[in-house]
Formats: structure tokens, sequence, C-alpha cells
């Protein structure tokens, strides 16, 4: 039986930030992952450009049910970090909005970068291979292959989470963590596009497609960002960051005009020249299409010098305060990241390892830490396997 240090279930981000981590300090390392091709997740990120950090990363960008579990992998394992990664490799990345880095070139610059580094450090890959059974030995554990059992001291678990199934996602993860009776948060989609009932759909059709700068709220938390409206109800990155804090027979509100106080603006305009049509009036805050819409909803066809103030108030309302229901969401289909995962509460925030089961850890999407949109998940992933790549 062939034998190893240290066994990664797992070729994404996080499996193989571990396994160089470790290849660094010595150890013989196994990657496996049962995809035809290592670093998909990658590969597709960040529109084929890989959205790899956010130069503002900080815990407050991250959901768990321990929020301060992240600190410690996040302060030893930084944004700067894998940032100079990526400049030794001469790899050109540029700034967007909000802190975002994402390569000038393609994504698979990073898969390069990331199997080159497992190369230099001896690890050995092995694509296409399913995991069978998974049992404790004295040595550590004895994994079931295709081709054979391995044995290894120790074994992480980066399988990440339940999300874009056609990319090979399943619950692998979290049945390892179960087997051994390591607890697991209950999951969810998570950056995921949110859907309508049937007769908001119908009436919602003509604006497919179009897309507003809006500030969306649930609760307490609130994202400025640009919201589209879709065939099946709304997407966008503010309607993607809100769907984490979400939950079904929840309301959020929508501002399609933030920093605009559209009551006052109606009525001034209603004074400056009330010959315009209110549609004309709405059309200088948001699309024509979303006007034209909002006026015919309230019956309103002619000048803005017809509409009384409580006319002006419901318009302004349905702009700067829409309230909706949605019913649910695209799902893992289309979810970004899975929420929940493996508990923290059984893990080392240092290690990433089961604090009951010695030699057993589990890292980025799989645990139950889940960054908002913007490069943060990556780090999360660069993160939590550095830290283990330090222990195994």
């Amino acid at each position: 039986m062939e034998s190893f240090d240290v066994v990664v279930i797992g070729a994404g981000a996080a499996g193989m930030m571990c396994a160089i981590e470790a290849g660094k300090r010595g150890r013989s390392v196994l990657v496996i992952d049962h995809a035809k091709a290592a670093g998909e997740k990658i590969r597709i990120s960040g529109g084929g450009r890989c959205n790899f950090t956010n130069i503002r990363t900080a815990p407050a960008n991250f959901i768990s049910q321990n929020p301060r579990f992240c600190i410690s992998a996040l302060r030893r394992y930084g944004p700067k970090d894998f940032i100079a990664l990526i400049e030794r490799h001469g790899i050109a990345y540029h700034e967007k909005a909000l802190g975002q880095l994402f390569c000038d070139g393609s994504a698979m610059q990073v898969v390069d970068l990331l199997l080159g580094e497992m190369a230099r450090y001896g690890v050995v890959l092995r694509l296409e291979t399913p995991v069978g059974r998974i049992e404790r030995t004295q040595e550590g554990f004895e994994v079931d292959l295709a081709g054979g059992a391995v044995a290894c001291a120790a074994l992480v678990v980066a399988t990440g989470g339940k999300s874009i199934p056609k990319m090979g996602a399943t619950g692998l993860g979290y049945e390892i963590a179960r087997q051994f009776g390591v607890s697991v948060v209950p999951t969810r989609p998570a950056l995921v596009p949110l859907t309508f009932e049937i007769g908001m759909l119908e009436r919602l059709k003509p604006l497919a497609g179009v897309a507003v700068d809006a500030r969306v709220g649930h609760g307490k938390t609130r994202f400025d960002e640009a919201m589209l409206f879709t065939h099946r109800g709304l997407s966008g990155p503010s309607i993607l960051q809100i769907s984490s804090y979400w939950r079904e027979g929840d309301e959020i509100e929508i501002n399609m005009a933030p920093g605009v106080d559209l009551n006052t603006a109606l009525r001034e305009a209603r004074k400056a020249n009330g010959r315009q049509s209110l549609t004309t009036v709405l059309s200088h805050y948001v699309p024509r299409r979303l006007a034209q819409m909002i006026a015919e909803a309230e019956g309103i066809s002619g000048n803005i010098a017809d509409c009384s103030d409580k006319v002006l108030g419901r318009v302004a309302a349905a702009v700067n305060a829409w309230r909706v229901k949605p019913v649910g969401s695209e799902g893992y289909r289309t979810a970004e990241v899975t929420l929940g995962g493996v508990d923290t509460n059984d893990l080392d925030s240092r290690t990433m390892a089961a604090k009951a089961v010695p030699g057993l850890y589990f890292i980025g999407e799989v645990v139950d830490v889940t960054g908002w949109l913007g490069g943060y998940n990556f780090q999360w992933a660069w993160a939590s396997g550095w830290s283990a790549g330090q222990a195994v």
C-alpha cells in the first residue's frame, strides 16, 4: 500500500495551497480529485480572470456561526501574502471597485501557478480519482481509491461545498465530517440570484435585462452595488450579496436611486416644469423601462403637474423603498458558494484540525466560513489552506 504523510481530498484553491505549504515543509503529499482538471472554480471565476483576493479583507466580510473563527488564519496569511506570490510569478493584475483584484489575463495563470508550485515541492496530483471508504488506523487514515488504498498520517478535506454541481460539486466533505463525529451546520446556497412567484414575474417580465445601481437591504445589512432584473427574478452583485443573509419568507428592501430623495426631486420637477410626463422625470433617475412600468402601475400617463403629493410619494417609495418578498433562489445550480458547513466549534482556528480527531483537517468552502462577493472566498481558501499546511 502506498503511504504519504498527507493526503488532500480536493484540488481546488484551498487544497492546492495546503499541499504546497506541506510540501515546502518536506512532507510527502498526495492531492486527489474526482474532476478531470484541478482548480476548475478558479478557472471560471471573475469572468475567466479570477478575482483572486480583496485588499479590504477583514473578519466582517465573512459569515459564520462563529464570526471570530476566521481571524487567526486571515491574520497569518492575508491578501498581501498571496499578492506577493502572484507578483513572484510575474502575473499582471489590476484592482477593480471595492478592493477586488483580478488577473489582467486568464485565470489559468493562477491555476498554473499553483500546479507549478505543487510540482516544485514534489506534490503528487491524481485527477479523475473518486474517493471510496475512509478509515482510521493506528498511524492515521486509510483511503480507498480506484487504483488501490493509500495510507496517510494526516487527511485534509478540501472538497468545497455543494455550489455548481455541474462542475462536480458534492456533499462529500460533509459526509466525511459526520463519519468522524464532526458537526455540520446546515447548508444553503449563497451568493445566488433570487426568484419571484409567477405573478410577480409576469408583471416584471418587460424589465428582464435592465440593470440599475441599487442599495439592497435585509435587516440591518445593506449592499450598494449593481442589480439586474432577470426572467426568474433579481440578480447582480447587490442581490448575490444579500442572498447570503436572506431567508425564505423574508422581504428585502431595494433603493433603486440611492443618494436621491426622489420624493423631493419629483415635487421640485413638478414645480419647475409640470408639463413633463412622470416617465420622463423618473427616467433621469432610473432606466426608462423601469420608469415607464412604475408610472403605469400608478395609472399615470399624463403630466407630472397632474400628480398629487400622495401619488408622488407612492412613486418615490416604489423607487427608494421597494419592498419585495422573493420566493426562493436559483439554488446550488448557480450559487457561487455554500453557506454553512463543518462546524467551526469542532475545529482549531489556528491549524484547521478537528479537535476530537487527530490528523483530520477541514479547509476552504467546506467549513462554515462564507465570504462576501469580491475575492473574499478565495482569500479564505488561501488562508485556511496555508494554516493547515503549516500543521499537517
